[in-house]
């Protein structure tokens, strides 16, 4: 069953030309008093290249079903991200390519949902918001804590989101998992 274009979101399984992608981007762009285009970047699930692709608000997407299983993070090897499905304990590997980005706000033992295809794991689907601790943050004198400027953060998967001036090294902080913005103390 197709769908207008216009549904598409982020994080979304298509099958597009017969391979199944992910939309890893989504632009719906007006440019002036011309028709309005959309912009997918789309990334394949099983080599994890990226491909641009350019519609019209008439063309149609076939979107695939997917079978969500919790999981959990169990740990990285030579080979990629090792899961645990969390009713029958079977592991599995992803590769770094399939997951891209997802894995910086991962860390080992955390839940996740993974997306099965006709009996095999595709990718994962993070939850909106994470909690992650913060490493390393630049002390600040007292009285920089008045303006709302934001400082970069290093948190405990890696990954840097700017945060306020307040936000110390121990801090547990919300981050966004769409934009991989803070989003406040959790």
């Amino acid at each position: 069953m197709a769908i207008r274009v216009t549904e598409a979101k982020k994080g979304m399984v298509i099958r597009y030309e017969g391979e199944l992608y992910q939309v890893a981007r989504y632009d719906h762009v007006t440019p002036g008093n011309w028709r309005a285009i959309h912009h997918l970047n789309l990334r394949h699930l099983k080599t994890g290249r990226q491909k641009d692709v350019r519609m019209n608000t008439s063309d149609q997407i076939e979107p695939v079903f997917l079978e969500a299983r919790s999981c959990q993070y169990v740990y990285k090897d030579s080979v990629g991200h090792v899961f645990m499905d969390n009713e029958n304990y079977e592991q599995f590997h992803l590769s770094e390519e399939i997951l891209g980005e997802t894995m910086q706000y991962m860390h080992e033992g955390s839940s996740i949902d993974v997306l099965f295809v006709e009996g095999s794991a595709l990718t994962v689907q993070l939850p909106p918001t994470v909690v992650l601790e913060v490493v390393e943050a630049e002390d600040v004198a007292r009285g920089d804590t008045v303006s709302n400027v934001q400082d970069a953060r290093k948190l405990s998967t890696g990954l840097e989101a700017k945060a306020p001036a307040h936000i110390k090294v121990g801090d547990r902080v919300k981050i966004n998992t769409e934009t991989g913005e803070f989003l406040g103390r959790a």
